[in-house]
């Protein structure tokens, strides 16, 4: 496991791939859409494959996990749907009201894509699960899912998204959360409901 690093280097780190990562989001997409010339995809290949040797000069021998700062922070770098440096995450930002209702706007482009033109179902669960259980966690105590039952009402087009999510009810061990994901006209697409479990504190 890493030795916690400081959150001015935790920073300073954020500064430097937190670009490198948007230029590889931007990079899949124009993969996926491209028309380019034969020569210029030929070129681009030669260029991404020098920089794969450079990136992979020296590499953790193992997926980033969690790790933290020296301070008690957090750092979920690699995570599949928020990850700082994961360039398939969507980023999903999360937001809480006073109420501790959670919500996140993503823009899903063609990475997304399930059935033409639209998102991938998959995709709206890996959504509505991590906002979903973002109404589950305490400080110090994670909720990890137990169950995720999904509706799927209509079609999600590519696009501006929201998600959010809520608490039906809760105990000290378990939260039941409801949620749903609407396009960009607010049209409801997703409707879900889950249980999240938060293991016992160790002692």
């Amino acid at each position: 496991m890493s030795e916690p690093i400081t959150a001015e280097e935790a920073r300073r780190l954020e500064d430097l791939y937190g670009p490198l990562t948007n230029s590889v989001r931007t990079l899949i997409d124009s993969a996926i859409r491209s028309q380019a010339d034969e020569s210029d995809v030929l070129q681009a290949h030669s260029l991404i494959d020098q920089a794969v040797r450079l990136l992979s000069s020296r590499l953790d021998p193992e997926p980033f996990g969690v790790r933290s700062t020296t301070e008690g922070g957090i750092l979920t770098w690699g995570n599949v749907a928020m990850g700082v440096r994961n360039a398939i995450a969507f980023p999903l930002n999360i937001t809480h009201d006073e109420n501790g209702r959670a919500s996140a706007d993503l823009l899903l482009a063609s990475a997304y894509e399930g059935p033409p033109d639209h998102v991938h179902g998959g995709v709206c669960a890996l959504i509505l699960d991590h906002v979903l259980g973002a109404t589950a966690h305490r400080p110090g105590r994670p909720a990890l899912t137990g169950t995720l039952n999904l509706r799927y009402v209509a079609p999600t087009p590519l696009g501006k998204v929201r998600a959010e999510a809520w608490v039906e009810s809760e105990t000290e061990s378990k939260t039941i959360a409801v949620g749903e994901l609407r396009d960009s006209r607010g049209a409801l697409t997703v409707q879900a409901e889950g249980i999240f479990i938060r293991p016992k504190a160790k002692v």
